[in-house]
């Protein structure tokens, strides 16, 4: 390729001058850091904030949600100190949950868009996560809509109430195995009471819920199932517990 004259050279180059300024002016802003949004102690504070209200979903089977709710409020509370609209946004759907959970026993919904929310925030990078506003967003209208909904029909399903009945009728056999077994069989009467109110619970049968921690409480508390009073106490908690299983509409 022959060589271009010299004049057309400086030509090009003079015309190429502002856009190789633009772009040298340009790489260091590139290349360097982005700037925190939040105060570093409000965002590590967050963090800490959302751990603990992970942490907290293995008590909310308490009748006090004594965990829950503050875990809740103190990230209501970080909220507003970050003076930002979707963490406002974001705390505010948190307070109102926390309130809804001193009305009564939290639906299955509820405590789904909790669970979700909990998981969504527990992430690294707390607020100055790229992702943040949008999680924020999303889990904050997932609240809202929930607690609209949440008293808006009362209808159950017959097919998940009939499958759950079908179970838990399985399960009081195996109790009642278990309890006659020489010597009674403590851990599986608890794991299997404990099944009960754990699916009781999702399905907002909580009648039924309470009378088997109730008797997953008296098998942990019982210092030996062998002897007849607390033989005796317990089948009539069996027999309570599938009373009210059997009264479950299907």
């Amino acid at each position: 390729m022959a060589d271009l004259p010299e004049d057309d050279l400086e030509e090009t180059r003079a015309a190429l001058a502002p856009t190789l300024n633009a772009t040298a002016a340009i790489l260091p802003w590139v290349a360097k850091p982005r700037s925190p949004r939040f105060d570093p102690a409000i965002n590590e504070r967050w963090m800490a904030a959302c751990s603990r209200l992970a942490d907290s979903w293995p008590a909310r089977r308490n009748a006090d949600m004594a965990s829950l709710r503050p875990a809740l409020f103190q990230l209501y509370g970080i909220a507003l100190e970050s003076a930002d609209a979707d963490c406002l946004h974001l705390g505010e759907a948190l307070a109102s949950a926390a309130d809804h959970l001193e009305v009564g026993p939290p639906s299955a919904r509820l405590i789904a868009a909790l669970v979700a929310t909990a998981e969504c925030l527990n992430e690294p990078d707390g607020l100055e996560n790229e992702a943040f506003a949008g999680r924020a967003t999303h889990c904050a209208r997932r609240l809202e809509t929930t607690m609209r909904n949440v008293a808006a029909t009362g209808e159950r399903s017959p097919v998940l109430d009939g499958l759950f009945r079908g179970e838990a009728n399985e399960r009081l056999e195996a109790m009642h195995d278990a309890l006659a077994a020489l010597p009674p069989d403590a851990y599986a009467l608890a794991c299997d009471a404990e099944w009960i109110a754990e699916q009781a619970e999702h399905l907002e049968l909580f009648g039924v819920m309470h009378l088997a921690r109730q008797l997953a409480a008296e098998i942990h508390r019982a210092p030996d199932l062998e002897t007849s009073d607390v033989r005796e106490r317990t089948a009539a908690k069996l027999e309570q517990l599938a009373a009210a299983i059997a009264a479950i509409d299907t």
